[in-house]
């Protein structure tokens, strides 16, 4: 968690191998991915180093599950409160049971489990290679059913737990579930009418004539052999969908049903499975359209979970020692990077390494009540992943703590940290890693207390990744001693391309290729993804030249199988997805990532835009907005979210949104700033006021100022934000301008505030305010 020693071994330059033996050699012109939800990818071995079958031996998840069930049994791989405490009647959160009241599971019982609802399954009438999708919050149930998929011989496809009904209907058809468990009853609720109004518009495209070799699915498109819950027991009971009566049944009842199953059964099918075959489906967020599924073999799985865990030990530790590690499971499993850490990683390091690893589950409210803390200090993970809301969330509460505290106490806090962001400094790549004079005493006395009062104390590998963080977060951890590793990459890529350590790392940089794993940064032809050209490494993370930035492509063992096609849905749906699929990964084997970056000469991949959110100014102009609004929200600690909005416009204008009480991205929040926007006037305590209030008008201008005299953030007048307005309310998942990933929907954004936008190019002020 970060170099705690009196001198910690920094390295000068990323660990990058540039042995081509090490990586797969791609060979013709492909094509190197399939769309069918019964192909196989075979593994793409390298002749040595981690993508080698060596160092990384093709194998499924249900194999890896199996040998941790047989090397560590007796171990804990999974802890959850039960019953769930209810939150109480002014909306906070009950506090944490005792560790006696947590449910438990071994790694023999996870095992034994997942095959028994295996069984249940097949008895169902779930086939090889069917999809089982799962529509809930992160349990034991979850992580049960997606292993029991496997082991019947199909897949699983996650739903985000605030997927609306529509969504979850889209995602439930196209991928062909055939069973779906859900976590409560007001879901399947939602969810029957939804699902009927889809299969209704779905009834010509399935009785259309088979073309090529395209199969149509027996049943048509409805699939659905059964809904089975977890979290509750609904009775056993059946329901009405497109005239068939499906059962619904409980958790117990589906593992009362294995009996009837014989264990041949499931060796049968796993035997057809193989480590090319699709494992997971894992949906896109869908900000211009409707969701892609990103099918993941089991391979690309366990290379990109075996990989990352060998970066871990040999750089932090990790999983090092015959020791307990623990996981917190917060983000939601239907996301590529809660399959990663919370399902894989686990089992993955429990079997290989002399570690044993218990996944605890946070409580479904934690996020929204802000009580994500309580679970934190329970488990006290070694490792954690954090989207960047939630390191900024934890940050925010802290300076808010500080603020407030006066005295010789604020002078050995602010001395303490300021050794923490000595140290931190120091063990940046091509530091020293010479803790400075005193930095144990700051440590003891202050630091290690901030940390354990955080769960923190025992992290060994802190992370972020998903979205963009602000440099100012990772420094304030920084002077905390708590290092926080960025890591990048997508859901096309199996989670991480590239990785961060505490030996390797820089502030703002998402880190170095992950061993195996090729990434560049290429010029592509705009009409033609075949068509590109290697960027040149830039000289430093400083270096805004145009030449060495391009689009950050990768190739290796965990790029995707491809994009599920669905035939149920029609030979237009097909050919679409195939070819989106075609100019995803092109000819060369290369993923395309949407993102524009640059690579420097030490090996570290910086993040300077996305081309789809690239604004192109009325003088052709290509700005990426993202550095602007992380520089005007590192100086305003007030502001929540900034959107620049200029595309084909003379001059750039933002809309701006502040701190709230409750604003967590999921819903927008109260009219009631939280305790670090207070910090800009304390004596307003509403959005409703400070969008009036001529001190947060001041501060939210400087820090545009501030930006727009930076010649690194905004090279040259095109760049610049002329205009601004405060909104009363932030974005959210709940009004639709935020994904499941909390990625800011842009267009839906902009089309939302076209009046407000119209207003800041009709004023003559740089502050113009909000107006319905």
């Amino acid at each position: 968690m970060g170099c705690g020693a009196s001198k910690a071994t920094i390295l000068s330059e990323a660990p990058v191998s540039s042995n081509p033996d090490e990586f797969f050699a791609y060979q013709g012109t492909g094509p190197w991915h399939a769309c069918r939800a019964d192909s196989v990818i075979p593994p793409r071995l390298a002749k040595s180093g981690a993508a080698s079958k060596n160092q990384c031996p093709p194998a499924t998840l249900q194999e890896l599950l199996k040998k941790a069930a047989e090397e560590k049994g007796d171990k804990p791989a999974m802890k959850v409160e039960r019953p769930l405490p209810a939150l109480l009647s002014d909306g906070s959160a009950p506090p944490v049971l005792e560790d006696g009241q947590w449910k438990v599971w071994t790694y023999k019982q996870y095992y034994d489990e997942s095959r028994k609802a295996a069984r249940s399954f097949v008895k169902l009438g779930f086939e090889a290679f069917d999809t089982l999708a799962i529509w809930g919050f992160n349990a034991p149930e979850w992580m049960l059913s997606a292993l029991a998929a496997g082991f019947a011989g199909g897949k699983v496809g996650g739903l985000y737990p605030t997927d609306t009904p529509e969504t979850a209907a889209f995602k439930i058809v196209h991928s062909g579930a055939s069973i779906v468990v859900f976590e409560d009853q007001s879901k399947l609720d939602r969810l029957l009418p939804a699902l009927t109004q889809r299969l209704e518009g779905l009834a010509e495209t399935s009785n259309e004539t088979k073309q090529g070799d395209l199969m149509q699915s027996a049943d048509g498109p409805s699939r659905i052999k059964a809904f089975v819950a977890y979290g509750f027991d609904p009775g056993n009971y059946t329901v009405k969908l497109k005239g068939s009566s499906i059962p619904v049944l409980g958790w117990s009842s589906l593992l009362a049903m294995a009996d009837s199953v014989e264990e041949d059964v499931i060796e049968t099918r796993l035997k057809a499975v193989e480590p090319g075959h699709c494992a997971v489906l894992v949906y896109t967020s869908g900000t211009t359209g409707e969701p892609k599924a990103v099918m993941l073999s089991h391979d690309c799985m366990v290379f990109e979970t075996r990989t990352v865990l060998g970066m871990a030990r040999a750089h932090m530790g990790l999983c090092a020692k015959a020791e307990q590690e623990r996981v917190l499971s917060y983000l939601p499993l239907s996301h590529v990077a809660g399959k990663m850490v919370d399902i894989c990683f686990p089992f993955m390091a429990t079997a290989t390494t002399p570690a044993w690893v218990t996944t605890y589950f946070a409580r479904p409210y934690d996020l929204k009540a802000g009580s994500l803390g309580d679970r934190l200090r329970a488990a006290r993970p070694t490792i954690f992943l954090g989207v960047p809301l939630v390191w900024e969330k934890v940050a925010d509460k802290l300076r808010a703590i500080g603020a407030t505290t006066k005295g010789l106490k604020k002078k050995i806090a602010t001395w303490a940290k300021e050794k923490g962001m000595a140290n931190s400094k120091a063990c940046l790549l091509g530091g020293d890693g010479v803790a400075p004079f005193a930095y144990g005493v700051a440590d003891k006395v202050v630091l290690k207390k901030i940390k354990e009062k955080l769960g923190l104390d025992c992290l060994k590998f802190g992370a972020t990744g998903a979205a963009p963080i602000r440099v100012d977060t990772l420094q304030y951890f920084g002077s905390l001693g708590i290092t926080i590793n960025e890591v990048y990459g997508m859901s096309e890529s199996c989670a991480a391309c590239t990785v961060s350590t505490d030996r390797a790392h820089v502030w703002g940089s998402c880190g170095f290729q992950l061993p195996g794993v090729e990434v560049k940064a290429f010029k592509v032809d705009p009409t033609d993804v075949n068509k590109k050209e290697e960027c040149p490494r830039a000289p430093s993370m400083d270096a805004a030249e145009d030449t060495y930035q391009g689009e950050l492509c990768f190739r290796g063992r965990s790029i995707m199988m491809g994009y599920l096609a669905q035939p149920d849905l029609g030979i237009e749906h097909v050919r679409e997805i195939e070819k989106k699929t075609a100019e995803t990964i092109d000819r060369e084997g290369w993923l395309h990532s949407g993102d524009k970056g640059m690579i420097t000469k030490a090996g570290m991949v910086k993040i300077t835009g996305r081309y789809k959110e690239i604004i192109i100014g009325a003088g052709g102009e290509n700005i990426a907005p993202v550095p602007i609004e992380d520089h005007i929200k590192g100086h305003c600690d007030g502001i929540n979210e900034v959107m620049m909005i200029g595309d084909k416009r003379k001059y750039n204008v933002a809309l701006v949104t502040l701190k709230a009480v409750g604003a967590n991205g999921e819903t927008p929040g109260t009219d009631d700033l939280d305790a670090g926007a207070r910090r800009v006037n304390p004596s307003v305590t509403k959005i409703s006021e400070a969008i009036k209030d001529a001190t947060w008008i001041e501060a939210v201008s400087a820090a545009l100022k501030s930006a727009n005299g930076n010649g690194k953030v905004c090279p040259n007048n095109a760049f610049k934000i002329q205009k601004f307005m405060i909104l009363p309310r932030n974005f959210s998942e709940e009004q639709g301008f935020l994904t499941p990933t909390k990625k800011l929907k842009r267009a839906i954004v902009e089309n939302a505030f076209k009046k407000q936008i119209e207003m800041m190019y009709n004023s003559s002020e740089m502050y113009v305010q909000y107006d319905e």
